[in-house]
């Protein structure tokens, strides 16, 4: 396992990964995508299984959803906080361990464009740098920034196809997003 070099992780506020993907779809469709947990789920890497909290159903600043997470035989959760939801525009959480230890912050930034958008993905470490063997030992990752940086090339990747490939609407996809991926 790589040594891990702690004065190397970027710090809140600087961005630790960022990509960006063109799509033919509309901001407000690329939006519904990504502003639903139960969709997105399908098309991440690590994380497998997702459900709202306390009474959500939808995206709302506030809202909470729990992620189920894996990599390999590793197995762990999150809590997500809805912090934006611009309908068309942006979608971001907060992640938190359990007893409410800071993870990261994910946001995804939609801009239109002549044929159809962009979607920015970036995340940004939140977690302290005390948690972060704890982590590593949970999730099995000592790069986390690179991991993060290749699955969100991967998702936004498997995005692009979601939104543009024909069949049913992305409406019509949130019915079928709670059976686990993979």
């Amino acid at each position: 396992m790589p040594v891990l070099r702690l004065s190397r992780i970027p710090r809140f506020p600087d961005p630790a990964a960022t990509g960006t993907v063109a799509v033919r779809a509309t901001p407000a469709d690329a939006y519904r995508v990504v502003s639903d947990p139960p969709v997105m789920i399908r098309l991440a890497e690590e994380a497998h299984h997702v459900h709202w909290l306390g009474g959500a159903t939808a995206p709302a600043v506030g809202a909470r959803f729990r992620g189920h997470n894996r990599n390999g035989l590793r197995r762990w959760v999150t809590t997500c906080r809805i912090t934006d939801a611009d309908p068309g525009r942006r979608f971001a959480y907060e992640v938190t361990a359990p007893l409410g230890v800071p993870i990261s912050r994910w946001q995804y930034d939609i801009a239109p464009t002549a044929k159809g958008c962009t979607v920015t993905e970036t995340t940004w470490m939140r977690v302290p740098l005390w948690f972060l063997p704890l982590a590593v030992l949970i999730t099995g990752v000592s790069d986390r920034i690179g991991v993060n940086h290749t699955h969100i090339g991967t998702t936004l990747q498997r995005l692009k196809h979601h939104l543009e490939s024909p069949g049913p609407s992305v409406a019509d996809s949130s019915q079928r997003s709670d059976r686990p991926v993979g």
